[in-house]
């Protein structure tokens, strides 16, 4: 007989994990016909493995491993693609989501008709559990983002834990961006209708094997995520981020700049006419948002080509070469509007002149520094023999 429920547990490196939940599972929904859809990456520990043989005491769990289109996204995708219920509901394999709230999420679905339900952590009723508060920081400045910039109506919209109907899935799936960071994010952000939703307060469990998969790529992805549902249609979101690392050299580089106007950096004489006279205040600026930017992109916006170790002092000094026409092309600019454009002018300080010509010089090199760093720099990361 058909499932009404199917239940999408995407997985990693969850062998000691997973048959612990697939049987608290499978307790919870006694009550429900229900397919138990474990989706693998091709994990390392054959977490895989591990559930093929859990067939043989729970025949209504399905395997699908995965040898390659590796993510959390794109792994629920794949399950609710082979799901046969009319209720998907996806849920972690750590042992995090408590399994007791699934018979009540069914309900929403049948006796209340919902179009999704979520388990969230922070309405009433609901915890962060024994979160440090550095992370309980983390978690509600993203739902704070997401809410703000996307005007999601729940309170938990970074929940990894949440039933969707089929027919919403179906209506929203072509539209789901399958390196998304957090699926219900996606379904949220890109559902055509406004949907009816209902949320069930639980208390997030402490993992029992294995480790938290945040790092900075995942931070990296939320920011992707946010940026291209609101406003991918119409620019990229990788772009979007790397400006928002460039906004921040900006900033570094006027208060460079400033430091070093106010402790009167002197202007010297390089013998190059467009050069001349040279600002070591505008050099300063330049060197400590290079410095910035740098650290920004490699930990960050280009995490996972990140330079480490040895290869570190050599992507920096790549990055510095090829950021070396920037600046060219920012120092001809100041010079141009200060000494052109500017030459002359009443009524305004030598100090408030070389900002106002420093703010858009900087704004001329970014998009030359844009193409060039992230066309070379980090391109493809170099190997350095040992």
């Amino acid at each position: 007989m058909r499932p009404s429920v199917s239940v999408i547990l995407p997985t990693y490196n969850e062998s000691k994990n997973l048959p612990i939940a697939a049987d608290r599972i499978t307790r919870s929904l006694s009550d429900y016909r229900h397919e138990i859809i474990v989706v693998d990456d091709d994990s390392p520990d054959h977490t895989w493995e591990i559930a093929e043989h859990l067939q043989e005491k729970i025949p209504q769990l399905k395997v699908i491993r995965r040898l390659s289109g590796k993510g959390l996204s794109s792994a629920v995708l794949t399950g609710m693609g082979a799901a046969e219920g009319e209720v998907f509901v996806v849920m972690d394999s750590d042992l995090q989501h408590d399994e007791k709230i699934l018979p009540e999420m069914i309900r929403s679905f049948y006796e209340r008709d919902v179009d999704l339900c979520l388990g969230t952590r922070y309405a009433k009723g609901g915890s962060t559990g024994k979160w440090s508060l550095a992370r309980i920081g983390i978690s509600r400045f993203a739902n704070f983002l997401a809410k703000g910039l996307l005007g999601l109506p729940v309170s938990d919209p970074m929940s990894g834990y949440f039933g969707i109907k089929r027919s919403v899935y179906s209506e929203t799936k072509n539209s789901i961006n399958p390196r998304g960071f957090k699926i219900l994010l996606e379904f949220l952000g890109r559902s055509k209708e406004n949907l009816k939703i209902e949320e069930i307060p639980y208390t997030f469990q402490t993992r029992i094997y294995g480790e938290t998969k945040l790092n900075n790529s995942v931070i990296k992805s939320f920011f992707l995520a946010i940026l291209d549902i609101r406003f991918g249609k119409w620019i990229s979101p990788t772009f979007l981020l790397y400006s928002l690392v460039g906004a921040s050299g900006v900033l570094v580089n006027l208060v460079g700049f400033l430091i070093a106007e106010l402790c009167k950096f002197p202007e010297v004489q390089t013998g190059i006419s467009f050069l001349d006279p040279f600002s070591l205040s505008v050099f300063f600026g330049i060197e400590l948002s290079i410095l910035s930017n740098f650290f920004l992109n490699n930990y960050f916006t280009f995490y996972e080509r990140r330079y480490s170790g040895k290869n570190l002092t050599f992507g920096f000094l790549l990055f510095h070469l090829v950021s070396m026409v920037g600046i060219l092309v920012q120092m001809s600019a100041f010079h141009f509007i200060y000494h052109s454009i500017f030459k002359g002018w009443d009524g305004a300080s030598e100090l408030t002149l070389k900002f106002s010509a420093d703010i858009f010089s900087i704004l001329t090199a970014m998009v030359s520094n844009y193409f060039l760093n992230s066309n070379l720099t980090w391109s493809k990361k170099p190997e350095l023999k040992s």
